[in-house]
């Protein structure tokens, strides 16, 4: 009977041309529940078009949609659309190309799918359903410089706290330190740890291949679900920073170019995996020396500043970073900024300034590589290692990190790896600016935490925790 209706649908499209503005794959879809329909019964309804039964079944909502489906089989079959349920999932808070992409790539949790589902595999109804069902995970981005934390139902962190100055270095995994951070940041939400799901992102460190460093990774990963757990933390989540930036990006595979706090990291990422034997480049350079640097400059051009904050407000609001910086030199830079109602400030060179120092971090006093060398050494390790049949995998670079938001950043990153890369290596190089500005781990952890398989594929409990560490598990 199917191949019977596709000779028909086949023969039909051929007579009517190519007019149409829809999908062929669209209109076979539609084309059979137009047959569906006309063979079977939705009671009084038979005499209204399809498209209009669509349009009623959105202005019905989700909830008594799904009631129909016990009506009878031609409701059911209605009801099953998935452009319906896109349509209620694209009138959710969280952006449908980001549902999209957590469904289709991470639904099965670690190690995750070479190839993802195809949208005709995936039953949106039933994603509906699940998503719905999800409890809210708090999340908490424990930046070496900056903490972000709040509910994966919200649109942004709902707190933020100076890691640095609060909590000392959490990077440490010295659990009296661990249970501190965790508590505070729980107290200022007014949640009791034994009601919800904890997502956490673990600090960009310990970078090397070492035995030496995996021992520490994996201390300070043991450390965050030891110390949770002591906590009653039903199930945790604990996954690196880059991963959930680049999770941010929409994208499974790429280098993760980090601006920490106090130095820069370049991180070669394949399918949600951390390549530490291709290599992560760290730069010396971090926020704290860019604002220093401000700082320092302000100061010679008798430019005075009561306070780092001051200096930290004017470089998020008046640095950028030039795309060709000796052309810049010469042009009118000048701009004001009011960071408190009586406290103008005006800059002029140290805008652009500020951030060439990630290009040459020599001009700081800093012995290092520029962070263009140090993304262009990543990607001869990963297309060194031959790690897939596909080099394109390491040619995606995110942003991430508060600093990583200057205008002109991704630009200039992007034209100087063309200039130090041989043709066929830059060849479809893209840099991505920040998706989420400086809170795009937290919006990273976000769409894993609402994920319709979270609980099941991402979270472990205390039980599962302590066969995993034994090696039973995962």
């Amino acid at each position: 009977m199917n191949a019977l209706i596709r000779k028909v649908w086949f023969s039909f499209t051929h007579r009517s041309g190519s007019g149409s503005d829809r999908s062929p794959n669209t209109d076979y879809d539609h084309f059979l529940q137009m047959m569906y329909i006309q063979s079977s019964s939705t009671g009084e309804f038979d005499r209204i078009p399809i498209d209009i039964l669509m349009i009623i079944l959105r202005k019905l909502g989700p909830r008594d949609s799904a009631r129909l489906r016990a009506v009878c089989k031609s409701w059911k079959f209605l009801v099953s659309d998935n452009r319906l349920w896109i349509y209620f999932l694209q009138n959710q808070q969280e952006p449908f190309d980001s549902v999209f992409f957590a469904e289709a790539h991470l639904r099965s949790g670690y190690p995750l799918q070479v190839f993802p589902a195809p949208m005709s595999d995936l039953s949106f109804m039933h994603i509906y359903s699940q998503r719905m069902q999800v409890p809210g995970a708090i999340i908490i981005d424990g930046g070496s410089g900056y903490s972000k934390y709040g509910w994966s139902k919200y649109s942004s962190p709902s707190g933020r706290s100076a890691t640095f100055l609060e909590f000392g270095n959490i990077e440490s995994p010295m659990p009296s330190r661990l249970r501190h951070f965790f508590s505070t940041i729980c107290n200022r939400m007014q949640v009791k740890t034994s009601t919800q799901p904890i997502v956490v992102s673990i600090p960009l460190c310990h970078y090397d291949d070492t035995e030496s460093a995996k021992f520490s990774r994996r201390q300070l990963k043991d450390a965050i679900y030891t110390t949770l757990f002591d906590m009653n933390v039903p199930s945790v989540c604990a996954i690196n920073q880059a991963t959930l930036a680049l999770f941010a990006a929409r994208r499974t595979s790429g280098i993760v170019v980090n601006v920490g706090f106090h130095q820069t990291s370049v991180v070669p990422i394949l399918h949600g995996k951390v390549m530490h034997k291709v290599g992560v480049e760290v730069v010396g350079m971090g926020a704290l020396k860019l604002t220093g640097f401000l700082r320092d400059r302000m100061q010679q051009n008798n430019i005075n500043v009561d306070s780092l904050y001051t200096v930290r407000t004017l470089k998020e609001n008046l640095c950028y970073v030039a795309l060709d910086y000796e052309a810049e030199l010469s042009k009118d830079t000048e701009a004001s900024f009011r960071v408190t109602s009586n406290s103008w400030f005006t800059l002029s060179k140290e805008r652009f300034q500020t951030g060439e120092i990630l290009f040459k971090p020599r001009i700081a006093g800093v012995q290092a590589m520029g962070l263009h060398q140090a993304v262009a050494l990543c990607m001869d390790h990963c297309h060194d290692a031959e790690l897939t049949s596909d080099d394109n995998w390491y040619k995606t670079v995110v942003l991430a990190g508060g600093s990583a938001c200057m205008a002109g950043l991704a630009e200039r990153l992007e034209k100087e790896l063309h200039e130090l890369l041989t043709t066929s290596m830059a060849n479809g190089i893209r840099v991505l600016p920040p998706p989420y500005g400086a809170d795009s781990v937290w919006h990273g952890a976000k769409l894993l935490s609402n994920l319709s398989t979270f609980q099941r594929s991402w979270c472990m409990t205390k039980k599962q925790y302590k066969h995993w560490s034994r090696g039973r598990l995962w």
